[in-house]
């Protein structure tokens, strides 16, 4: 019945043009405002898929890594069970280490990953080499794929195919004694292709085969650095991953996606709720617009207030009428505003209206839609415009009003 009222009272006449101009505004800023979030949130789906994508062709479902050492020793009888896992899409046994590539007079500071045969299989880096071919060589003729940063910076772009590059690595070292002669690995390795990911992993990392860093390092046969599992559902690793930790036990830690970029998915997700506050400010706009035209209607409708009370009508009642009033500006100015986001999003999804700036992996901006910022928005909407509402509703159920004319 309430709803009824407030129904009544938006379309009908008023004395006061300026009560419709005001109420009209309300509905725009809101509308604005609901259209706005959605849609920058919408982008930032976009964003944050592009970037998952990119870093899951570098990272696994799931890791393996040692607590407290570097260096983890992997038994037969473990890589059988893990073999055993029918979750497990393909795993690969990597090792890291901080290496320095020197061309000449160009030299570089590299991460030096060492990978299997299975690797290009558990990660999606194969798909991302740009100039020459996925080889890594043997272990007495190795050789490199490097982020295309790396390659710039040791002069490679203009000869790819150089035959020769000086490698330093550290061998494994057990005292606190570093003498350069006996712990520093000097070898040379040849460049195959390039790759080109994301800027983090191209101005660090250089991929060869696990054999020969292990062989530089002064490793045994059973001595990795980690092991990388791509799962059959990325989706669901939780299942999969409580069955790792049984295989390996104590003394080692099994590492989903999130944990391995801890710090990238906190920085997306706290950039998300600060843009949803900033944005939100507009719909506290709208707000301060919806209490003038609301007040201004309990203004408008005193003898229609006093009629009510003189047919036994509530404060409560007389207060869910103009609550109801603000729930439907909201309602129109959200509604409409769902619509045109929907839409905009639907044409830049189809036919990339809005280009992206620069030189970036896509030309547009990406836009993912979920419902459920429809949900959060709609709540936001809500919450905002009843307490918006609410003071002049509170105002029009406490005043006292007379029939008697003046």
């Amino acid at each position: 019945m309430s709803f009824l009222f407030a129904w009544r009272y938006f379309k009908a006449k008023k004395s006061t043009n300026a009560i419709n101009i005001i109420a009209w505004v309300s509905i725009v800023a809101i509308m604005v405002g609901t259209a706005a979030l959605i849609l920058v949130l919408s982008v930032f789906n976009g964003f944050e898929g592009l970037v998952k994508g990119l870093y899951s062709s570098f990272y696994t479902d799931l890791k393996v890594i040692p607590e407290k050492a570097r260096i983890m020793r992997v038994t037969e009888d473990q890589l059988k069970k893990l073999q055993g896992l029918k979750g497990i899409r393909n795993y690969s046994m990597v090792l890291e280490e901080k290496a320095m590539i020197q061309n000449g007079d160009y030299q570089s500071a590299v991460t030096m990953k060492g990978v299997d045969d299975h690797y290009r299989y558990t990660t999606g880096l194969a798909a991302h080499i740009i100039n020459g071919e996925y080889e890594l060589g043997d272990e007495d003729s190795p050789r490199m794929i490097m982020g295309v940063g790396v390659e710039g910076a040791l002069g490679l772009i203009a000869d790819r195919n150089i035959s020769q590059l000086s490698i330093f690595l550290p061998k494994k070292n057990e005292s606190e004694k570093i003498d350069f002669l006996e712990n520093i690995s000097m070898d040379t390795i040849q460049s195959s292709a390039a790759f080109a990911i994301q800027q983090d992993f191209d101005n660090k990392y250089a991929i060869t085969n696990i054999a020969f860093l292990k062989r530089a390092m002064a490793l045994g046969p059973d001595e990795y650095g980690a092991i990388e599992i791509a799962l059959n559902d990325p989706d669901d690793p939780d299942n999969i991953r409580g069955q790792v930790r049984k295989i390996f036990g104590e003394g080692f830690t099994v590492q989903n996606k999130y944990e391995q970029n801890k710090s990238l998915y906190m920085v997306m997700t706290l950039e998300r709720w600060f843009v949803y506050g900033v944005l939100s400010l507009i719909l506290v706009v709208a707000a301060f617009n919806m209490v003038g035209a609301l007040t201004m209607l309990v203004l408008e409708k005193q003898k229609d207030i006093a009629i009510l009370h003189a047919l036994g009508g509530k404060r409560s009642f007389i207060q869910r009428i103009f609550l109801s009033e603000g729930l439907l500006l909201s309602l129109i100015g959200a509604g409409v505003g769902m619509g045109i986001a929907y839409s905009l999003a639907l044409l830049q999804i189809k036919f990339h209206l809005v280009s992206l700036p620069g030189s970036f992996v896509i030309s547009y901006f990406p836009v993912e839609l979920r419902w459920a910022d429809f949900l959060l928005v709609a709540s936001t909407v809500f919450v905002v415009s009843m307490i918006a509402a609410w003071l002049p509703a509170r105002q029009a159920a406490r005043r006292e009003y007379s029939l008697r004319s003046e």
